[in-house]
């Protein structure tokens, strides 16, 4: 929320007429495809031909999608004479063929650079592939010589996607000239060979001069060593380092596709594997295509961690300061953390600078953007976002998610993506519910620009359930949830459409203490953020973002880099087109010379830095120490008028001040123009952004107690409106608006359901929101229900009736207990007695969504509880005919394959693995054959309510 100045819009109010701010009527945004969800669009094998295309593209904008990433991957097996190569004149072909229907049916395309993950392939050879640093310490005694070879044998290593297991002896070198690679589906493979040595430092034991001799260039091709220890100087230390190839293969390669990954820390590699694209694509018609895509940084997941490259010494010098080779005692200490921290931020560096920046350089050239997953990766991902034309997370918690949208929001980055819905649930057995909610967690986090994982191609002659990814979803045509599919997809394209316009409207810049994980040796190994148990990898920063989540107070993560570009205008901290109140520093050891120095800089100018428990004592790193006298005069200056009370200490430093504290509670207490959003009180989460005209928020309510009252608001405006992204139903709201006072939204949100309340300073014209409250007794629809099975399989039961609601699987026979569609239920019934301006349909229990026709006329597509619909009472005739068309999910269809042992799981790789253990079978695959028939239909009971309008004053 914004204190802006207030002359200018003083000053504005004598020039223009007081009739400037003309009333607005209330309407959705309109709907552009980058509102709309986008999906992942899966490549087995790249099969796929220019017709089967057009006909599952013309699907997908029909179910409302706005894009398509493709992703090719792993193959099919028994379709092995459909593949197609990757990047080859037919694949590229079919790429053209895709962009091409894209423009006629308003679908973007997105795609991988690659195939799987991490960037790769067969092209990527010996310097290209990623390396890591590995050691040996010798010892050779005063005036002695080394008695053994400087030689260190790399230790095989033979790890596999797929169940096919073989010796590391039989494969060839390299391992790309392997026939075999899909079935082989090589993870990570080192072949038992001597490392190349890099240095040889040799430090002495004793003596004033202790600096370290090179004698890299003493060693033979055959590891001797032609060198005798200088005497008088103790017993001397040898540290041989070598380059190993880390041997990661890319995961899920596609045919042909198949190759090690890349080294991430060398824009040479990178420029030699790009070049690749270049030389299939060029001359083609492919542009169109809206970004690149890199699938986040999961080099690092088999054994070991790529940490090296060969110019990495001459990078580090240039970066840090120093020369690492003299230093390797201090890196190997396990009681010394400062080079090691400097090691790892030098790693940090190089992923942003010589693979992120040259990366999207490409892709700009060749008109295009980057989509970049910057987490898992062993960096400040923050930097690695600011990097990427569109930042995107995958999911692993509020507070990581925020750090995609947190640069988003900082660098005045439109979009802020996710990989949404990644194994939600055990195959098949994901609803659309559930889907909806995951994809209110991205918005709540600041993500919107939702894209699903995933939707698999399958040819049409494939027999169901066609192809399927081992970690989806199953968004697919085949899929019985897909016919209810759109409704939730106009649901997120809605929300969205609120999302991305504006700017978001924060109140604090959190600082992300990166350098105090860096500085914490642990194992030795890189920390990787953004992902896995600890995204943040700090704990004070975890622990102040979780209170400032709790508490209502908005914030987004910087990073060091990005407050370099932070200025101080009009009593806010500005980056970009954002502002925001202060600045709040966690709990924090280690901070760069000049992050501290910009902060104070800003602080003169008037701004507010809020610190909580005490201040740095240190810059980061072995280059910090150089670095400690400028760092203790700066923090002598900051303390120099302290002005501590009450367990705050205010530190005035020329207009503005530090202000110290023991928590950020206590701290924002004390600062004027931070309130907490107080409707987190009522179980309910938000995100807020700020319009030309006002405000908007998005309000979720996740708990599990309904909310029926008036909710506080912080941002002011003169009217108010909510929005229902689930029905398109919008209206002005009862509210009250009072200045200098928090706002009051009265809201009717069951559990599970969201709203936009937008508060705009202008009349906004249109219909009144509805509020409704019970009026009577909820009358049940009693009577015989005509049940036709409209669609689905594996055969269609014949129509029946039924005097009670119970699920079909209960009705009797075994055909129906495999059944997976979808079935309209008839039920004729009296209009109930009794005036009342509306009624409430309550369908009761739906497994698992529900399209309700009352008369002939749609009503509404339900899919999550509660399953109830407002009917205005003019719909009711004295006689009635509703129809309930439910779909159910696809698990008892499946079940029914793995019982009678169909083969539908024949894919190379990762073969369909089970998500829980407990549906894995005899073969160590994903198996429904345990499954009980899963409840489906419409359960009821079915209800009607009579209602009154609620007039909430």
């Amino acid at each position: 929320m914004r204190n802006r100045p207030v002359l200018p819009l003083l000053l504005l109010a004598f020039v223009l007429p007081l009739s400037a701010a003309e009333p607005a009527e209330l309407a959705w945004p309109a709907i552009t495809r980058d509102h709309k969800p986008w999906t992942r669009w899966w490549w087995l094998g790249n099969i796929g031909d220019a017709h089967s295309f057009t006909s599952e593209m013309e699907k997908y904008a029909a179910a409302g999608l706005g894009g398509l990433e493709i992703t090719p991957i792993y193959g099919v097996r028994g379709a092995e004479d459909r593949f197609v190569p990757f990047l080859s004149d037919r694949w590229v072909g079919n790429l053209e063929h895709v962009l091409k229907e894209g423009r006629r049916l308003d679908l973007g395309i997105d795609l991988a650079t690659g195939t799987g993950w991490p960037f790769g392939g067969p092209w990527i050879e010996g310097e290209d592939a990623a390396h890591y640093l590995a050691h040996r310490t010798f010892t050779v005694a005063s005036g002695g010589t080394l008695g053994e070879p400087v030689q260190l044998v790399q230790k095989p290593l033979l790890r596999f996607a797929g169940r096919t297991r073989v010796p590391i002896a039989d494969l060839r070198e390299p391992v790309t000239a392997n026939a075999n690679l899909q079935e082989l589906a090589i993870d990570q493979v080192r072949f038992p060979r001597p490392l190349p040595l890099v240095s040889l430092m040799a430090y002495p034991g004793a003596g004033a001069d202790r600096a370290p001799l090179d004698l890299t260039s003493r060693v033979a091709a055959d590891g001797r060593l032609d060198w005798t220890a200088p005497a008088d100087r103790g017993t001397w230390t040898l540290y041989a380092l070598f380059q190993g190839q880390h041997g990661k293969m890319v995961e899920r390669a596609a045919p042909a596709a198949e190759g090690y990954a890349l080294d991430h820390l060398s824009s040479r590699a990178l420029a030699r594997y790009l070049a690749e694209f270049d030389r299939a694509l060029t001359g083609r018609a492919t542009k169109g295509i809206r970004a690149w895509f890199n699938d986040s940084y999961e080099v690092d997941d088999g054994e070991g961690e790529s940490d090296f490259t060969p110019r990495f010494f001459a990078e580090f010098t240039r970066l840090r300061g120093y020369d690492l080779r003299t230093q390797l005692p201090a890196l190997f200490d396990p009681a010394d953390s400062r080079v090691l921290a400097d090691y790892r931020e030098t790693v940090s560096d190089l992923l942003l600078e010589q693979f992120t920046v040259p990366w999207r350089e490409w892709a700009n050239r060749h008109g295009a953007l980057i989509r970049n997953q910057a987490h898992n990766a062993p960096a400040n991902i923050l930097d690695l976002y600011a990097a990427s034309d569109i930042p995107e997370q995958e999911g692993n918690g509020h507070l990581a998610m925020k750090m995609a949208s947190s640069v988003a929001h900082v660098t005045g980055k439109p979009l802020a993506s996710a990989e949404t819905a990644t194994w939600l649930n055990e195959h098949f057995l994901s609803t659309l519910a559930e889907l909806k909610a995951t994809v209110d967690g991205f918005l709540l986090a600041g993500i919107n620009h939702n894209c699903y994982h995933g939707t698999p191609f399958s040819p049409p002659d494939e027999p169901w359930p066609g192809y399927h990814f081992y970690a989806s979803v199953e968004l697919s045509p085949v899929n019985p949830i897909w016919r209810d599919f759109a409704a939730v997809n106009a649901y997120v394209a809605r929300a969205q459409s609120f999302l991305q316009s504006g700017q978001p409207d924060e109140d604090l810049l959190l600082y992300y203490n990166i350098h105090d994980r860096w500085a914490v040796r642990g194992t030795g190994e890189m920390p990787h953020f953004g992902h896995g148990r600890d995204p943040l990898g700090v704990d004070s920063l975890r622990e102040t973002a979780t209170r400032l989540v709790d508490t209502g107070v908005g914030f987004d993560y910087i990073s060091d880099r990005q407050i370099q570009g932070l200025e101080y205008r009009g009593k806010l901290i500005e980056s970009g087109r954002q502002g925001y109140h202060a600045v709040l520093v966690p709990p924090t050891k280690f901070m760069p010379l000049a992050t501290l120095a910009h902060l104070v800089a800003l602080a003169e100018r008037g701004a507010t830095i809020l610190v909580e428990q005490a201040l740095p004592t240190s810059a980061p790193g072995h280059s910090g120490r150089l670095q400690q006298k400028e760092f203790d005069q700066l923090l002598a200056r900051l303390t120099a008028r302290a002005l501590p009370t009450g367990g705050i200490t205010r530190l005035p430093v020329g207009k503005g001040e530090f202000i110290v504290g023991p928590d950020a509670t206590q701290l924002l207490a004390i600062r004027p123009g931070i309130p907490r959003e107080s409707l987190t009180d009522h179980g309910l989460e938000f995100v807020r952004r700020r319009t030309d005209h006002g405000f908007l928020y998005f309000i979720a309510n996740r708990s599990d107690r309904p909310v029926n009252g008036w909710v506080p608001l912080q941002a002011h405006g003169q009217t108010a409106a909510l929005f229902d992204p689930a029905t398109g139903r919008l209206g002005r709201a009862a509210a009250r608006l009072i200045p200098a006072q928090p706002s009051q939204v009265y809201l009717q949100l069951p559990p599970g359901e969201s709203v936009i309340v937008t508060l705009e300073n202008r009349e906004l014209t249109g219909p009144a929101w509805a509020y409704w409250q019970d009026a009577g007794e909820t009358q049940p629809l009693a009577g015989t229900w005509g049940v036709r099975f409209a669609d689905g399989g594996p055969t269609l039961p014949p129509a029946t009736t039924v005097p009670a609601l119970k699920s079909w699987t209960d009705f009797g026979g075994d055909e129906l207990k495999r059944f997976s569609g979808h079935a309209a239920y008839t039920l004729r019934f009296a209009k109930p007695a009794g005036p009342a301006p509306a009624w409430r349909l309550d369908l009761g229990r739906v497994a698992e969504s529900a399209r309700v026709s009352l008369n002939g006329r749609e009503i509404a597509t339900l899919w999550q509880t509660p399953y109830a619909v407002v009917i205005p009472a003019g719909f009711l005739a004295a006689e009635n005919t509703l129809e309930i068309s439910v779909a159910n999910l696809a698990a008892n269809r499946i079940a029914d394959l793995d019982r009678r042992g169909v083969n539908w799981k024949k894919f190379y790789n990762a073969n369909m693995p089970a998500r829980f253990r407990e549906n894995t079978g005899p073969d160590g695959l994903f198996s429904a054959a345990q499954w009980a028939p899963r409840p489906s239909g419409l359960l009821g009971p079915v209800t009607l309510t009579p209602l009154r309008r609620l007039d909430p004053r």
